[in-house]
Parts: structure tokens; sequence; C-alpha cells
């Protein structure tokens, strides 16, 4: 059944595209009168025509949400192919395109309402196909009724649906609600008003709402007891109960929960977490590609960009910065996303070796001296000549992959190697066998790494995971050491305040397999410096200089241990609780449980932030019975309260990967998990965060 499966990305892809598609749902479907979102497959639309058998060309028109949200998941050439001329961003100055119909895919706000029909008076656009990115209120839409009476503009409109699909969808399982980089600030400052803890907590519910609607169907909600978590869980649990109960034909309907309600074991449990519950893997250096590429570059929504020399040779001409995408049909990125970083280099080197040979045998069929000769070449026969067209294209891109992800290793590289990055991942491995006097003489040492603030990560990690007593004088030290290292110390006053709270609930893990030997180690990698000379040769043909094998020298090579995270093991003891350690079952053992099909635990009203502060909200949801506890499940949704970490989503998937298949004793044999978080944060935004945090608290 593996190739029927949609992931959460397939799903709001096909759902961008009912949308481009003017909503259209395809002939089969409407024959089976199935929802579009049921249990099942969404599925495939194709593009729709006019009367004549042409495409209808439309004008999409979005707002900063709504850009982010497509931008993830399709680029320029699929708009096009779905008949988008042009994309404009909603608050921009835009000229009259009369008699084209226009996709609007805005956030329901009085701002976006107030302009679209604004457009549609001005004659800007003729019909208008008006797509909200989640539900619209009831008073937003009368006055939306109200504005276009007005107006005069209803006969312009042609379409007004809640599309649900208020997240941003960067892999295959990974979602973020695009809340911004400060929500971890917002949810813990003293200094937020109730409202706005409300609001974000509406937000938050909102997005896991329209995250449950695009996998069509209701999952089993566990939480911990007390936080944002719980006020987020109960919020949920009623809305999407109101909705079972009162919508007639409602978004989760399919044939399977019109004859009975879906099977338990067939849901996904929503393990929802506040940050609070591990701040480690927020602050951690990592050794796997995605983790170190959004550790050291610039990415933000699948973009990431590059600082390159203008001139290799000469420093002196300064650089320039190029930006690059990586795109679902990437298939290096795809093949070595979550693999360590050695192993990434070494996967380039073999992919163009892969790329020479058959470039080299295409030509060697026509006779020409290389794939550009190909062109211009007329004397080639013609029967090769046509195959070698037909590889051509598919080879160029190929190579222009290969050239993307070596600069990009490169960049890398230089980031590694001036900030002594893998000799901090190193230290993390082991952290808890540091001493006070061993962490205090790595702060004192200006040797390690430019970048001083890799220095102030590695001790809040050791000072979160250590079962040494630090002192008020050690304190001391480490704060005057971390000051002549030139470092902000700000975060640590909060990072006090919330060590006893976090040590409660990290799970620490012995690695599941053991360490391997360095022979192991290098035998596996064959050693960053046995590469280098083949890749240097290869970089240069690239045009990269021969700065890289200066660069490449010295970085160690070395494979992480198998060890998972503090989430890691939440997911593992609540998804299939026959495996779990006993640690992380006690852990998991008050969670709450929240069943919106269940006729029990109908909850009462859900509590609002003034009452979780004030201590006077009561307990939601059913204490979870025994049975509801050592449940399994085959799917989970993991999301994390106050920002989300590449590591913990690459240990997740690394997690369910190894543990599914048949493992023995094992309560399902394949596991799914699709992590999620308010929004994923760099390690350099986190400490801004706890900066800030740490200020409010001196």
């Amino acid at each position: 059944m593996a190739s029927t499966y949609q992931t959460l990305r397939d799903r709001q892809v096909a759902s961008i595209e009912r949308i481009l598609n003017l909503n259209h749902v395809p002939q089969e479907t409407e024959l089976h009168h199935e929802s579009p979102s049921s249990n099942g497959l969404i599925p495939k639309s194709t593009p729709i025509l006019n009367s004549d058998g042409e495409p209808i060309w439309k004008v999409l028109v979005f707002d900063g949400l709504g850009s982010d949200v497509i931008s993830s998941v399709l680029r320029v050439n699929d708009l096009r192919g779905w008949g988008i001329t042009i994309h404009l961003n909603i608050n921009a100055n835009r000229h009259p395109i009369p008699d084209v119909p226009v996709i609007y895919f805005v956030e329901p706000t009085a701002k976006n309402l107030e302009l679209i029909t604004k457009d549609l008076q001005a004659g800007l656009y003729s019909p208008a196909y008006i797509n909200f990115l989640t539900s619209i209120s009831r008073p937003l839409l009368e006055d939306f009724a109200s504005q276009t009476a007005q107006a005069g503009t209803s006969e312009s409109i042609s379409q007004v649906y809640d599309q649900y699909l208020n997240f941003i969808v960067s892999e295959p399982n990974l979602f973020s609600l695009g809340m911004g980089k400060d929500t971890y600030w917002a949810m813990n400052s003293a200094q937020i008003s109730d409202d706005e803890m409300d609001a974000n907590v509406d937000r938050i519910m909102s997005g896991l709402f329209s995250v449950a609607v695009t996998m069509g169907t209701i999952p089993i909600i566990r939480c911990p007891k007390g936080g944002a978590a719980e006020m987020i869980a109960a919020k949920l649990d009623r809305k999407l109960r109101d909705h079972i109960l009162n919508a007639k034909d409602n978004l989760f309907s399919a044939k399977a929960s019109a004859n009975g309600a879906v099977a338990t074991s067939s849901r996904p449990v929503l393990i929802i977490v506040d940050r609070n519950v591990d701040l480690v893997p927020m602050l951690s250096h990592s050794w796997t590609y995605q983790s170190l590429i959004h550790d050291v570059l610039s990415m933000r929504l699948n973009r990431i960009t590059v600082e390159m020399p203008i001139d290799e040779a000469d420093s002196s001409k300064g650089s320039t910065k190029k930006s690059y995408d990586l795109t679902q049909s990437d298939f290096f990125w795809n093949k070595n996303a979550s693999v360590p970083f050695p192993q990434v280099a070494e996967d380039i080197d073999a992919e163009l070796t892969r790329y020479k040979d058959d470039a080299a045998e295409v030509t060697k069929k026509t006779g020409a001296n290389s794939i550009e000769d190909l062109q211009n070449d007329t004397g080639a026969s013609a029967q090769h000549l046509k195959a070698a067209i037909t590889l051509l294209p598919e080879l160029r891109e190929r190579k222009a992959l290969l050239d993307m992800h070596m600069n990009i290793a490169t960049a890398l590289l230089k980031g590694i190697k001036d900030r002594q990055l893998d000799n901090f991942f190193q230290l993390e491995e082991d952290v808890k066998k540091q001493t006070k006097a061993q962490i205090l003489e790595l702060i004192n040492d200006s040797d390690k790494g430019k970048d001083a603030a890799d220095k102030l990560r590695l001790f809040i990690i050791w000072f979160l995971s250590t079962e040494q007593e630090v002192s008020r004088a050690d304190m001391e030290r480490f704060e005057e050491a971390l000051k002549k290292s030139d470092v902000d110390i700000t975060p640590l006053a909060y990072i006090r305040r919330v060590r006893e709270v976090t040590r409660m609930t990290m799970i620490t893990s012995a690695p599941t397999q053991p360490q391997p030997t360095q022979s192991t180690s290098a035998e596996l990698f064959r050693g960053f410096s046995s590469i280098s000379s083949r890749l240097t040769d290869r970089f240069k043909d690239a045009g990269l200089g021969a700065n890289f094998d200066n660069l490449i020298s010295g970085v160690k090579n070395f494979l992480p241990a198998n060890k998972d995270l503090t989430l890691t093991k939440i997911t593992e003891s609540l998804m299939d609780p026959q495996n779990a350690s006993t640690s992380a079952l006690q852990k998991t053992e008050g969670f709450l449980y929240f069943d919106p099909r269940s006729a029990n635990a109908r909850g009462t009203v859900p509590p609002t932030a003034k009452d979780a502060r004030s201590g006077t909200a009561q307990s939601r949801g059913i204490e979870a019975s025994f049975g509801q506890r050592r449940q399994g499940f085959s799917e989970a949704i993991v999301f994390t309260v106050g920002g989300g970490s590449m590591d913990e989503y690459g240990n997740l998937q690394e997690w369910a990967k190894r543990t599914s298949g048949g493992a023995s004793g094992a309560a399902v044999a394949r596991k799914r998990v699709v992590y999620g978080s308010t929004e994923l944060v760099d390690a350099g935004s986190f400490l801004g965060e706890l900066g800030k945090l740490g200020r409010e608290s001196t």
C-alpha cells in the first residue's frame, strides 16, 4: 500500500491545484459523491478547458501567508501549467486586467475583504474566485456581504470557499504555521496580554484543524496537563466536536464515516507539547545535511541563500549572494537531506562520476567530443543523435542540480571550518560526560571557532543536561568567561529559571547502537581527506576553485550516535507503548486524552489564557484508561508550541524508519510521523528569543 500513501505535502499540493483549477472536481469524484478530502486519496485534478477546448488563463492574487503556502510547494512553472499567467500580492499596486478570471488566496481579514471589494468595484478582474486560507467568521462574512451589496459587485463574484490551508509544508511530512520567529517568547513572556495569548492559541488551533482537514481524518489528541498545549488541545477538541455535530456535510464525511465511525486504529494520534519539554534540539549543533543548512546558511521556505566569492583567487573583489530552491523533484536532496554531511560529500562525488559516465556514453555514440558539441554537430548519425537529444534535458538538469549542491557543500564546509562545528557536534554527542573544568576551558579557548554564540549554545546544552550541581559561584565563573568571549549572556537569566522544569520533562537516551570505532567510521566514510583530491578535481571542473582542498582538510569524520531525542521518546511511548522505555512511559502516563468522535469527554468550554494563569481552569479531556494509554498508532502528528527544530524532524523520521517494517513485537508494522511547529526556528533566532525573556526576568 506504500505506493498509494499520500504525504501531507501531496495532499496540500492536490488541494492547491484544485483551487488553481477554479475548484473543479474531477468527473469520477462527482459520480461517486465523495468528499475530495475524504480519508482516501485526494483525486488528481486536470486543467479545465473553456468551451473552445483551450486552457482558461487566470490571475492569482495572494497575501503574505498565501504566498508562503504556495511558494513552499509550487514553482512558477507549476503555476503556469495550471493557467496562471501572473501572480500578485494583494497589497501591491495592481493594474486592471479586465475580463480575466482572478483567484484570490488570502486570509479572511477585514483588510483583505476591503481590498477585494475595491478590486472588483474598479473592474480590475472578473469573475472572482475567492478562496480563504481558513474559515471566515460569521460577522466578517456578513460585513463582506454588505460591502458587496453596497458596491454592486455581486455579479463579479463566482465562488467563495473556505479552504483550510493556513499551514506551510516544506518537506513531505514537515509543516509550520508561519507564526514568526518570536512565538516562543510570546508564549512564555509575562508581558503578553491574555487577549494576545488567546489569539495565539486560536491561531494554532485553526492551523491544526486545517492539517486534520487536509489529512482527511479526525485525530485522537494527547497532551500534557497545564500550559498552552492543554489550552490548544481543548479548543481543537471542541472545534472538531462542534464541526461533526453541526455540519450537515462535514469536512470529514466519507463512505467510511457515513456507515459508522472510522476505526480508532486507523486514525492518527495528534501529540501537542510545549517547547519547554526539551530546549536542547533548538540550540544543538547537528551533522546532517538539512540541519547544517538550516544552521549555517540562510534558509526560508526551501530557498537557500549562499554567499559566494566573486573571484575565488582574489577575495578582495568581495562576494555575491546566490539563491537556490530545494524542490520536490531534486533527487539529490530527497536522497541526502537526512544523511550525515561526510556521506553527502561522498555522494556528490559518486553522482558526478555517474553523470560523467552517462555523458561520455551519449557523446561516444554520436562521435561528438562533449555534450555541448552535440547541438552544433550535424555529422552524427540521425538515430544516435535522436537518442542523445532525448537524454540531453535530463543530463543537463542533473548537472545543474549537482553544481548547486556542490556550491551549497562548499559554503557549508566553510562554515564548519570557520566555526569548528565538527568539534562542537562531537562534544554535544556526549555532553553529560563533560566536567565543569572542561566546559570552562572550552569557553576560554580563543581558537574554538569564529562565532562565540556557538560556545553559549554548547554551555546551555551542558547546563540543561548535566547531573552535576552547578553552584552560584560556578555560574558566575561561566558567565564571566562567556562575557570575555564577547557573547551576550542575557539568555542565561531565563535558562536558569526554566532549567528545573525542562530537566523534569527531558528523557535521557543512551545510543541505541554502539558508537562505531574510529576504524569503522573511517571505513564507512573513507575519511574526508581521502576523498578530498577527487572532490577537488570535480569542484575545479565546476569552476569552484582550488580552495576546497584547504576547506576539507582537518574536518573530522565520524558517525553520529544513533540516539532518540526527548520528543521522539514521547512519540514512541504514545505510538508504540509495547517497545517504549519505562522512563518515557512514566513521563506520558498523565497525558490527557481527547477523542472528538467519542460521546465521553465532551469537555467543557475551553479555558482562556486568564483561566490558565489564575489557576481556575478545570481539567479537560479524560484521564486515559489503561487500554487507551497502551493503544498503538501507525500514524502521528507531533506538534511543538513555540518553535520547531530540523534536528527533531530528522530524529523522528529516522526513528519511524528504523522501527517500521515488522519489527519484532511492534504494535504496528509501518509508522509515519508528521512533524509540525508554530515556526521552524534556527539556533541564532532562538537565542534572540531567550535573550528577550532573560531581559524580562532580570
